[in-house]
């Protein structure tokens, strides 16, 4: 991933009201759309211009070709707030992000964590980050699953803190296969998988094990069917389900606790 700025010129009288509201709906479009990641971008005004530091996959992200017709529109709503075409400026490589995929992988998994700041489909056997403009959505951008990642790393953070507020309420919304989150995520890879033609999979939470010493031994919880692994994926996963397009692991505690 790259760290970037974007230079947004004053090129008309203009408001700092309407200037704002332009810039934010120009980038929001392109957070949903996966051309820039993470939902912090400072801006600051520097007398002709405004400037916004970001975060993007790959040095060719803001591209016309993968914009979406929302961020299409909202590159025209700049001038109208008085401000000209976004002029990007790369200022190297971020060293605390993970390095993006060259090149879009044969199997997919959908897998996020609280600690993310990276697309949350992922190369399914490396688990390095796919841009999401690489593939093709049922809409006009992929707003639906940034938001569904949104949410899973909101649930995330709470059930590993010390002191939880929501006792096991997170923890069951992530790893129950039926909770309203892991629905909404699994019809989001079906979706994806069906309209790029590709196999995506979607990694299941597993924290904790009412029985360490049976963990390995556990059934695919869509199907009954066996899915334990000889080797791990992606060095993680230790369960794969190719007809539920399931994924997930001996669970962190009962590793943590050498129980497997």
């Amino acid at each position: 991933m790259f760290l970037a700025e974007l230079r947004f010129k004053i090129i008309a009288d203009t408001q700092f009201s309407a200037a704002e509201q332009a810039i934010r709906q120009y980038i929001e479009a392109l957070i949903f759309n996966g051309q820039v990641i993470g939902r912090e971008f400072p801006t600051a005004w520097q007398q002709d211009a405004f400037i916004s530091r970001i975060v993007i996959p790959e040095h060719s992200a803001l591209q016309p070709r993968w914009h979406s017709t929302k961020g299409r529109q909202a590159e025209q709503q700049l001038q109208q707030a008085g401000l000209g075409y976004p002029q990007l400026q790369l200022m190297g490589q971020d060293l605390l992000s993970q390095a993006t995929c060259q090149s879009l992988p044969e199997r997919l998994v959908i897998f996020t964590s609280f600690a993310d700041t990276c697309s949350p489909v992922r190369c399914a056997d490396s688990l390095q980050p796919v841009p999401l403009y690489w593939l093709k959505s049922t809409e006009q951008d992929h707003e639906a699953l940034i938001r569904w990642q949104l949410q899973f790393q909101a649930l995330d953070e709470i059930q590993l803190q010390e002191k939880r507020v929501l006792d096991k309420v997170a923890e069951n919304s992530l790893q129950q296969l039926h909770s309203q989150l892991n629905r909404m995520g699994r019809q989001l890879a079906r979706q994806l998988g069906k309209t790029n033609n590709l196999p995506i999979y979607y990694a299941l939470y597993s924290g904790s094990s009412k029985d360490c010493s049976k963990e390995s031994l556990k059934t695919c919880p869509s199907c009954n069917g066996n899915w334990r692994l000889h080797d791990p994926m992606a060095e993680i996963f230790d369960f794969r389900c190719d007809a539920c397009r399931l994924v997930s692991n001996i669970a962190w505690e009962c590793q943590s606790n050498n129980g497997e």
